[in-house]
């Protein structure tokens, strides 16, 4: 008969034994997973037709790119407007160039002439400004002169001003023997002069 203590040992090796079949499932289901991931295809490497092929056709899109841009380049020079690029593509090329440049030249001399004349119509302009403005401000000087002496009056308009007293004065209004004060008013001065009246003598 077993004793409490040999019970013991034996239920601690049985859990001994479980975990020991657990840890080797485990390994084993790692391996398996491992080994079942998909690996690249290995790429094939070019035979020498197929570089020969590729290499082609690069240059063959090349060839197009440069016909294509001295087609554009020719199309916007007016001389070259009409002519076909031709076969031999170096006479023709150069002469796309040649008259390209000239073209060019041609177009910066008048971009050039162009800006001169638009710097002398500047010029004018404002000469002109200048002038509308002088006129401007003539006028409006003008105008208050018109209005300043019209405020005066004629200007040959004369008042005449006495400085008698009605009880000194003859029946006429004026003084025998006594100077008259005359205020003349001439282009908005106004002048004083003094003239004597003579009293009128009985026949």
């Amino acid at each position: 008969m077993m004793s409490d203590d040999d019970r013991d040992i034996d239920m601690g090796s049985e859990d001994d034994d479980g975990v020991d079949t657990d840890d080797g499932f485990n390994e084993k289901t790692s391996q398996s997973s491992t080994s079942s991931t998909p690996t690249p295809p290995t790429t094939k490497p070019m035979t020498q037709a197929e570089k020969r092929a590729h290499h082609n056709m690069l240059e063959r899109k090349r060839r197009d790119h440069i016909k294509d841009s001295f087609i554009s380049l020719r199309d916007s020079v007016p001389s070259l407007h009409g002519e076909k690029v031709s076969k031999r593509p170096n006479s023709s090329r150069a002469q796309i160039l040649k008259k390209a440049a000239e073209y060019i030249q041609f177009m910066r001399r008048k971009n050039s002439a162009h800006q001169h004349d638009i710097e002398d119509l500047k010029r004018q302009n404002q000469i002109l400004e200048n002038q509308i403005r002088a006129l401007e401000r003539a006028k409006l000087a003008g105008g208050l002169r018109a209005a300043t002496s019209g405020a005066v009056g004629n200007p040959m308009d004369i008042k005449l001003k006495t400085r008698t007293s009605e009880s000194d004065s003859d029946m006429d209004g004026t003084k025998s023997g006594t100077p008259t004060i005359v205020s003349v008013s001439s282009g908005g001065t106004v002048k004083r002069v003094k003239v004597v009246t003579v009293a009128n003598t009985p026949r």
